[in-house]
């Protein structure tokens, strides 16, 4: 469970001058220093504003493999919180993304059936021989012929427009004393120290794309409702951890200073990517405006006196054991 935002210590003597004539450069260095390269294989995507999106329907492949070793690192190296079984037959892994979440469980779990699903074919040819993938709209009615031991979904804000019918969903094809888990974030920024201001440009930014994601039908902070939408669909014993992600390496905690590198490079990799679709199709901005904005909040996250961070939000519950299964 996380500390409050006011409880996240901050390293002491922090400042711009620490990093030299050179203070955007050795930022980087800085977080480097945490990351390791990734790269990911995009096939058959659409190209807008530069920036590229699903083929079959709209939507990020940016950051994806990225966000997966930053939420393990989160968890301490888990790929699940869910008290799960230690022989389950099926998994399924909505929105997969590059499916590196389901490869990684179908080497912990060779015996089990691994599905992963997302909106365009974006996962590598060679993979486990109990793992597959296929091309689907959750958000469709579902219509699997066996239910699953454990159906897990993560990092599915902003691609969601009816949440609590995927709960439901969920409940629908989870196995009597199956387990589901959901892992998303509340992306509202704050700081421990008040170092971020309403004016920061990087405020603005955040407090802008939350308002009109939720006026486009889109909630942006899912993080905040899953305990209740689970409830609401029927699981039981849920529970909710809260983690913090700080926004670069400031933490003077060694494990928030990891996850703040990470954090702090998927937002770098991924800005113009999740700013583009939103601030073009719906705000009517312009690339150039686009830029603009983006550039600042880039100025600003460089800024090593300025703390911000966010929250992720894993919650997790069970299907009732008297509860007819799905056939």
């Amino acid at each position: 469970m996380a500390a409050p935002a006011s409880n996240v210590e901050i390293e002491e003597n922090i400042e711009a001058s620490a990093y030299g004539e050179d203070p955007d450069s050795a930022y980087d260095s800085e977080v480097a220093s945490y990351t390791t390269s990734i790269t990911s294989t995009i096939t058959n995507y659409k190209e807008e504003n530069g920036r590229r999106y699903h083929a079959y329907k709209d939507g990020k492949t940016e950051r994806l493999d990225i966000m997966h070793k930053l939420t393990e690192v989160t968890l301490g190296g888990k790929l699940n919180l869910a008290p799960i079984p230690e022989n389950p037959k099926r998994i399924l892994d909505i929105g997969t993304g590059t499916g590196i979440w389901a490869i990684e469980m179908g080497d912990k779990f060779p015996e089990a059936e691994i599905l992963g699903n997302d909106l365009s074919p974006i996962q590598p040819r060679w993979v486990p021989p109990n793992v597959r993938f296929e091309v689907d709209d959750v958000e469709d009615d579902w219509t699997y012929h066996q239910p699953f031991d454990f159906i897990h979904c993560r990092m599915m804000g902003n691609a969601i427009h009816d949440w609590p019918k995927l709960h439901r969903q969920c409940f629908e094809y989870t196995k009597p004393g199956g387990w589901v888990e959901f892992i998303d974030l509340d992306v509202t920024w704050v700081s421990p120290d008040g170092s971020l201001k309403e004016t920061n440009a990087i405020k603005r930014f955040n407090s802008e794309f939350i308002k009109m994601s939720r006026e486009n039908n889109i909630e942006s902070c899912p993080g905040l409702y899953l305990e209740g939408w689970m409830k609401d669909a029927g699981f039981q014993g849920v529970q909710v951890e809260k983690f913090v992600w700080p926004v670069g390496t400031w933490p003077k905690d060694k494990h928030l200073k990891e996850i703040g590198a990470w954090n702090y490079l998927q937002i770098m990799q991924g800005l113009e990517g999740f700013t583009y679709a939103l601030f073009t199709r719906r705000l009517g901005y312009s690339k150039a405006e686009v830029e603009v904005i983006c550039a600042n909040v880039r100025k600003e996250m460089k800024d090593p006196k300025l703390h911000a961070m966010y929250h992720l939000h894993v919650a997790y519950g069970q299907k009732p054991e008297s509860t007819t299964a799905t056939s």
